[in-house]
């Protein structure tokens, strides 16, 4: 049976508002904003992807919970200036665990 909504603690602050840490409506945000996403997500950082590829003039974004965006922003600047040679070795690093 499910419970009464009355019954939910409700957290009225705004830190968990989601804000926008990028955004993009060049041909090639839909496949940036699913990296940032996966890069986020790894790091135990929630975000959502928000945009459509049926409508390519609309832009792509990232949305992450307000509270989190320092976090988020510091670790996609890592990411960036690791390069992707660094995601190369994070991925073999990875798949060897996995086995």
């Amino acid at each position: 049976m499910p419970q009464d909504p009355e019954e939910y603690d409700v957290n009225p602050s705004h830190t968990l508002d989601m804000v926008t840490l990028f955004t993009s409506n060049n041909h090639d945000a839909e496949m940036e904003a699913n990296a940032i996403h996966s890069v986020l997500e790894a790091n135990g950082i929630p975000s959502i992807v928000v945009g459509t590829p049926q409508i390519p003039s609309l832009e792509f974004q990232v949305q992450v919970p307000g509270d989190l965006l320092p976090d988020a922003q510091r670790v996609l600047d890592e990411a960036k200036a690791a390069g992707p040679e660094a995601a190369l070795e994070a991925e073999q690093a990875n798949e060897d665990q996995d086995r």
